[in-house]
């Protein structure tokens, strides 16, 4: 029976991310972090929920805890590029620069390839 349970739990999880992906891919992002909130709570060790409820509450201009899911990403994936370069872009919409420079300038030192890093990078040094 506990087996069955699981079974339960993963097929639950999997469903709330898959809604929730699906509204973010149709750019209802309100009604994505729903869903998305629930399978983080279910599974916080999940990055691949945490990054896209982040990405959900990011477009929601719920910057701090879209950074607080970026953060739980970077915590344990330190090399993820996105997550970082994502966190960056939330801290500076919440105003904390000198932790958003850290960010960019790691995801774009990850990513050197990635010219939009560099431009959020540069825009960011530039404004003080």
């Amino acid at each position: 029976m506990p087996q069955n349970q699981e079974t339960d739990t993963s097929e639950s999880l999997y469903t709330l991310y898959r809604r929730g992906m699906e509204l973010l891919e149709e750019g209802d992002f309100a009604e994505a972090a729903v869903p998305l909130k629930e399978a983080a709570r279910q599974a916080p060790e999940k990055s691949s929920v945490r990054e896209a409820l982040g990405r959900a509450l990011f477009r929601t201009r719920r910057y701090a805890e879209a950074a607080t899911e970026f953060e739980a990403v970077v915590e344990t994936h330190p090399v993820n590029d996105y997550a970082h370069f994502c966190l960056g872009r939330a801290l500076t919409k919440t105003g904390e620069t000198g932790r958003a420079r850290h960010h960019l300038a790691l995801a774009s030192n990850l990513r050197p390839d990635r010219r939009d890093y560099r431009l959020y990078r540069e825009r960011l040094a530039a404004s003080g």
